[in-house]
């Protein structure tokens, strides 16, 4: 029996996943792994029981990472579970950047109790809020993640002539992107062509504060950004600036603050991106998958901590070995494994940064004495035998 501690309300589709050798609950003793949604674990106490942790959602923002990697804890969390749900509100953020929606619904409600009179007056006061049209404009997409792909996709099917950026961008991303996206090499070709900008990139020392005066001096007058990846990827106070000086003609974003409510040009919904129960939904049975895996398998997918690394299981035990990126400990654990009389029938090794993780398939159990030999070889952190 596994025990799974859940710290926020965890979809039951997602949870209906783990299967009856799991007892989830958020007061579970000596927890195998968490499920956490956003919580902040940053004072929480981990307990020598846990294993791994999973955020359903993308953001990690709120776990210990070094203190996870540090402990042996591997932290999952769900790329793209929630990218459908983005997109849509990003599209509508699009849209309500260009057409003063918003300022036009508040002065209806201003017109009430004018009976016959409302007509009239909602003829002679709408150009007020008149605003142009997205079809044929350049929206610049910054970030060809999950979420900037399908973005970029959708606006193409609206007719917007589209241009993406991403140092990073991987094959498989590229292979999903329409062909009619153009793929620039530079951050300035973005800021230089675009009617439109959103951005979609984690937030890293790099990205923190991407939107700021220098480069909003860069784009065209009257562009409209976007933001619904993190607040700290804009500097607010420049954005503020450049929208009273109407070189923005709108910012919306999906991170309130308190320097941008009610601000003339801003538009601000309230982390609305993966409110949805179709996204809480797939973004827990992803986080159940990911978890199951590693408990019963040892594989590690989707983790922001450690590498990749998955394999098909053969022999009798598997012994999962979470340890420092230096040289000989492989052959460290595997000569004790033999010295226990273990064969060793399949094994993988993958490296991410200063940590590694390794799995060997063994054709026999692995003794406890086994497992403290490998305990004991200088730069292991954490030894599981699953058998």
């Amino acid at each position: 029996m596994y025990n799974i501690q859940t710290l926020n309300k965890i979809s039951s589709v997602g949870l209906s996943r783990l299967g009856d050798q799991y007892a989830a609950s958020d007061d579970v003793q000596n927890p195998d792994a968490i499920l956490v949604r956003s919580a902040s674990m940053h004072d929480m106490e981990l307990p020598e029981s846990l294993l791994a942790i999973a955020r359903a959602g993308a953001g990690v923002n709120n776990i210990p990472l070094d203190k996870c990697s540090e402990k042996g804890i591997v932290v999952f969390n769900t790329p793209g579970a929630n990218a459908n749900a983005v997109k849509e509100l990003v599209i509508t953020g699009l849209l309500l950047s260009s057409r003063k929606v918003v300022d036009g619904i508040e002065w209806a409600k201003t017109l009430k109790g004018n009976g016959d009179a409302v007509g009239k007056m909602v003829e002679k006061g709408k150009s007020q809020f008149a605003g142009p049209e997205i079809k044929g404009k350049t929206l610049g997409v910054i970030g060809l993640g999950a979420i900037g792909i399908l973005v970029a996709n959708a606006a193409v099917a609206l007719g917007m002539d589209v241009i993406g950026y991403d140092p990073y961008l991987s094959v498989d991303n590229a292979l999903k992107i329409s062909r009619k996206v153009k793929h620039v090499v530079t951050l300035d070709e973005v800021f230089a062509d675009s009617d439109y900008i959103t951005v979609h990139v984690p937030l890293t020392p790099s990205t923190q504060g991407v939107i700021n005066a220098e480069n909003i001096a860069k784009m065209k007058d009257g562009v409209r950004i976007l933001n619904f990846s993190r607040a700290d990827l804009v500097v607010s106070a420049d954005v503020l600036k450049a929208v009273e000086d109407k070189k923005v003609s709108a910012y919306v974003t999906d991170f309130a603050t308190d320097d941008i409510l009610g601000a003339d040009g801003v538009i601000v919904t309230p982390h609305l991106g993966a409110s949805t129960p179709e996204s809480e939904d797939n973004c827990a049975s992803m986080a159940a998958d990911e978890i199951k895996d590693y408990l019963e398998n040892g594989n590690i997918t989707n983790s922001v901590t450690m590498p990749a690394v998955s394999l098909a299981k053969s022999g009798v035990a598997r012994v999962c070995v979470i340890h420092q990126n230096i040289p000989n400990i492989i052959s460290s654990v595997s000569a004790k494994l033999s010295e226990s009389g273990n064969n060793i029938e399949g094994m993988i090794s993958k490296s991410r940064k200063d940590y590694a993780y390794s799995i060997f398939d063994t054709a026999n159990e692995v003794s406890e004495a086994a497992v403290e030999a490998i305990r004991a070889v200088d730069g292991v952190i954490r030894v599981r035998v699953i058998q």
